[in-house]
């Protein structure tokens, strides 16, 4: 069953939703990205390097993405055993891509309480992080950026209840993975210091078209579980 309620496939919808939050990963990750750019030695700071490095680190990201994803597909398996639940958890799903999008436009701030959740697992990983660096190597950077994949992050998180919503890991996987392509562009960007997508994506406007679209798209997902929704 599709999450969405929607003929919009999913994953195409999981990319839109990483390129809209391109401006709350500029705002989080953004000065990660410069950081790990600084870090490798002035020697090494070729453009093919650091292309390779930001590219190493994003996609260890985005396989961290995919493993949660599949993690938190597993479990709604286990939670959707009855068409009630599937739609609590659809519901849910839908209730946190609003929250992202109130995030995604600085509107409201109540993702931070879930990010809190997250933050004993970070502590953990942090240390391993750090113990990488600095960063010379491709495989050393896709490393780097598994570790930071679990960095705490709203944006993630409200994915993260569509995977659950999905209840099959490889579509969950699949989901995440999407998201995490859609979030590039932006972080890449950063990383290679673009200032102009920088600055337009994280215009207010651009902010505020981001999370209207979301909304909407929430929306719609929330009255196609109503009841008799699908006959009109």
């Amino acid at each position: 069953m599709d999450p969405t309620g929607l003929d919009l496939p999913p994953l195409a919808a999981a990319f839109v939703f990483g390129l809209l939050g391109g401006a709350h990963c500029i705002g989080m990750c953004g000065g990660i990205m410069s950081a790990l750019t600084f870090a490798v030695p002035p020697s090494m700071r070729s453009p093919a390097r650091l292309s390779g490095l930001l590219l190493g680190y994003n996609l260890g990201r985005i396989a961290s993405y995919m493993m949660a994803g599949a993690l938190a597909a597993s479990l709604g398996t286990l939670i959707a055993l009855s068409p009630q639940a599937r739609l609590g958890l659809q519901a849910l799903a839908a209730v946190m891509l609003i929250l992202m999008a109130l995030y995604i436009a600085n509107w409201w701030k109540g993702l931070l309480k879930v990010e809190a959740v997250g933050r004993r697992l970070w502590r953990h990983l942090e240390p391993v992080g750090r113990r990488l660096m600095p960063v010379v190597r491709v495989p050393q950077a896709f490393a780097l950026g598994a570790v930071w994949g679990w960095l705490p992050c709203g944006l993630v998180y409200s994915m993260l209840a569509w995977s659950l919503a999905i209840a099959d890991p490889l579509r969950g996987a699949a989901l995440m993975g999407a998201f995490g392509l859609g979030t590039l562009p932006a972080l890449l960007a950063t990383g290679l210091a673009a200032r102009q997508l920088g600055t337009l994506i994280r215009h207010p406007a651009t902010r505020t078209l981001a999370a209207l679209s979301i909304i909407a798209f929430a929306l719609w997902q929330l009255w196609t579980l109503l009841p008799g929704a699908s006959m009109h």
